[in-house]
């Protein structure tokens, strides 16, 4: 492919059979397969249309991209009805050719259609390329943020210092 030459991606809602191609670009930049993972977003996006928006970017009739979000109202105490992108991706020989700005673009129309004031994510805060896209896109640092810790064997004993309250 010509990397001067842009070619219009459609965007569509996702179906079944976008599946595969899906969890190949998802494999390709995760290094592992998630294929339950996209399964069962997929099924439940399917009962509860409503609930949920997955887009594909479609180049020459070939699935390029996608970008899978769900409505929330009351995350975090936050009044309002928003989106939380929970997932995008692009194949590989794909970007930086505007794939994922076109569904972002999709993704936030659809939002203002339907009355919807934030878009939220999480990210990885070592995935570089992920949080220089998601600053690219408009994203900012939230003023709540996740904090995690994982719970593994000896981690009372090895903290117990840490774990006595004043």
């Amino acid at each position: 492919m010509d990397s001067l030459v842009t070619p219009a991606v459609a965007i569509r809602a996702m179906t079944r059979d976008d599946l595969d191609a899906v969890v190949a670009i998802d494999a390709a930049a995760g290094g592992r397969p998630r294929r339950a993972y996209f399964v069962r977003r997929l099924e439940i996006a399917l009962r509860h249309p409503d609930e949920h928006v997955q887009l594909s970017g479609i180049v020459d009739q070939t699935l390029v991209g996608y970008i899978l979000a769900r409505r929330t109202m009351g995350e975090f105490g936050r009044p309002m009805a928003a989106l939380r992108l929970e997932a995008v991706g692009v194949a590989t020989e794909w970007q930086h050719h505007g794939v994922a700005k076109a569904l972002m673009d999709a993704l936030i129309h659809y939002a203002q259609r339907h009355g919807l004031e934030e878009l939220r994510t999480a990210a990885d805060w070592r995935n570089h390329s992920m949080l220089h896209w998601l600053d690219a896109v408009g994203f900012t640092l939230a003023p709540n943020q996740v904090i995690g810790c994982a719970v593994v064997s000896g981690f009372a004993q090895a903290r117990s210092d840490a774990l006595d309250l004043p």
